[in-house]
């Protein structure tokens, strides 16, 4: 037991109850069954830290095992950081530092998982802890009936309405097909499956229950909402997912959403470059208001930049400063070859470079530029084109996306 009380170990199965508990308060709602029988499907008690007070569990973080897709390199194993919580009345007590300390340590350590990644309740919390912002969404908001503009290509097929049962294996074939090749997207055990689409009326805030429509190769989950006014219908169409593998089959989707009857707007979280404004005769049809999604961060320098493939061949020393995790601290030389693979070693050289390890994670899949922290002050070069040599190499074709919020 440490001076203030407080002592920290993995949970138990028998914890679940507790753990819940916790979640609830923390996150400003209340404890129900229901909500433990969604963190129980995802739960990995051997991965799930707890800091108690005595016997009351008071804090808590959880690593979820999944894996991510990386630039160049598809799917790699990622620590997956969920159900962060301190419990109201304990906070500012260092709970949470216990947790992530407990986490980044370990998988140092244990030679786990030399990637972590979370979703941010707060954006201020995590860059303590070495998190960089790598990736972003946008809220989007059609108009209902937005028409496409001219030669816009569909599908021939009909898109079809399924049942949900019909519905989970074909959509299960489809995402197992695109996510490999989407930067960002996560794999997803049938446990994650579950936990995606369980769907009690206390999650619906008063729309229906979702709803899946198919085609060969795509799909869209979604929700309506019906509202009325002296105008008429006002209701809303909220997709919770949509993926495509052709882009006939994207816009069909979009086409079968857009037109349905009673609906005056659809809402869509999206990806930053998602295509959908440029199907539009009119883009102003559609507005968007932009959030942060991933936050990213290196356990471990040396293993964790290997793991992706590179835009383009670069040698440089990278001068890495990283107070939570000081085995990260130095300089490291990032070396890739024509055909991306990489060569990380720590040296003595003069840095190119210099950076904190949040801006190292922020740039890892792509999405955050070293030119854009650069010009922010973040990043600081010291050899002359340095910022645009890793500006080029650490490039993606795409923007990194996960909408799936772990």
């Amino acid at each position: 037991m440490s001076d203030d009380g407080l002592t920290l170990r993995t949970l138990t199965t028998d914890d679940l109850p507790a753990f819940a508990e916790l979640l609830a308060g923390a996150f400003l709602t209340d404890p129900t069954d229901g909500l433990k029988h969604r963190e129980e499907l995802v739960f990995e008690p051997d991965r799930t830290h707890g800091v108690f007070d005595g016997e009351e569990l008071i804090g808590t973080g959880e690593l979820l095992t999944r894996k991510i897709t990386v630039p160049g390199a598809g799917q790699t194993p990622l620590a997956a950081v969920t159900s962060v919580g301190v419990a109201p009345g304990h906070r500012r007590r260092g709970a949470l530092t216990r947790v992530m300390r407990a986490q980044l340590h370990g998988l140092h350590e244990d030679g786990g998982e030399p990637i972590a990644a979370l979703w941010a309740s707060e954006a201020v919390i995590y860059p303590r802890f070495g998190y960089g912002l790598a990736a972003q969404f946008f809220r989007a908001k059609v108009h209902a009936k937005a028409e496409f503009r001219p030669g816009v290509e569909l599908e021939a097929e009909r898109v079809r309405e399924v049942r949900r049962e019909q519905a989970i294996p074909l959509i299960k074939a489809i995402y197992e097909k695109e996510a490999p090749l989407r930067v960002g997207a996560l794999d997803r055990p049938e446990s994650t499956w579950e936990f995606l689409l369980d769907d009690p009326e206390y999650r619906r805030h008063g729309a229906t229950a979702l709803k899946f429509a198919v085609l060969p190769d795509g799909y869209a989950i979604y929700r309506v909402k019906n509202d009325w006014n002296e105008e008429g219908p006002r209701g809303t169409l909220t997709v919770q997912e949509l993926v495509a593998n052709t882009p006939e089959t994207y816009a069909t989707l979009y086409r079968y959403l857009l037109d349905y009857d009673l609906i005056f707007t659809v809402e869509a979280f999206a990806a930053l470059d998602e295509p959908l404004i440029h199907l539009l005769a009119n883009p102003r049809k559609m507005t968007r208001s932009a959030g942060d999604s991933l936050w990213f961060r290196i356990v471990d320098v040396d293993r964790g930049l290997v793991t992706r493939r590179y835009n383009a061949p670069v040698d440089l020393v990278f001068g890495v400063h990283d107070a939570f995790c000081p085995w990260n601290t130095g300089n490291w030389r990032l070396v890739t070859d024509e055909g991306g693979n990489a060569e990380v070693t720590r040296v003595t050289d003069a840095p190119d470079l210099e950076l904190d390890v949040i801006d190292l994670g922020a740039i890892f899949l792509g999405g955050t530029r070293p030119s854009t922290l650069a010009a922010a002050g973040r990043i600081k070069e010291r050899s002359a084109g340095a910022v645009s040599r890793a500006t080029a190499a650490f490039a993606t074709d795409r923007e990194p996306s996960c909408l799936e919020s772990f």
